[in-house]
């Protein structure tokens, strides 16, 4: 994959059979604490899910969409890519689109998502909060996290 065949783009209803894809596929692979039956609920929410209502982009390698980060005020509220496109410094970039761009300083991550907690400690955010439970209640704790500095994403914090 060359960088130059690489392009983010403002988030168009065509997109949401990928998104949803993109979304499913990433879960799978990260999210093996989730138990089948809240797996399937929040596919369900994430199908119906209007996604116009957050600043999203896709990042597109030609024409299909490998990931997404949605937006909403200063908060990063979903930030997904194809598994098999995991370890090549997408996630950053997404996220250095979503600060720069966006103005988006802060996440909230699944506690067991351990990958994910180093990946955003990484590139600069640090805790400030821990809940015992997710947004609809159930049992997987969120951790808040903001970032703490103005350097640019992988200059030493």
């Amino acid at each position: 994959m060359k960088k130059h065949d690489l392009k983010i783009i403002a988030f168009r209803d065509s997109l949401k059979k990928q998104i949803v894809d993109v979304w499913e596929q990433s879960v799978s692979a990260t999210h093996n604490f989730l138990k089948p039956d809240d797996f399937e609920g929040i596919k369900k929410l994430v199908t119906e899910m209007d996604f116009s209502a957050f600043d999203l982009r896709c990042l597109m390698h030609n024409d299909k969409v490998i990931g997404f980060v949605g937006v909403a005020g200063k908060k990063v509220e979903m930030l997904f890519l194809l598994p098999d496109y995991f370890g090549q410094g997408l996630g950053k970039k997404l996220m250095n689109f979503a600060y720069t761009e966006l103005g988006a300083s802060e996440v909230d991550v699944n506690e067991q998502n351990t990958d994910a907690v180093a990946f955003y400690k990484k590139i600069g955010y640090k805790i400030y909060e821990r809940t015992d439970k997710d947004e609809q209640k159930r049992d997987y704790p969120i951790l808040k996290m903001k970032r703490k500095t103005n350097k640019p994403y992988g200059a030493q914090n």
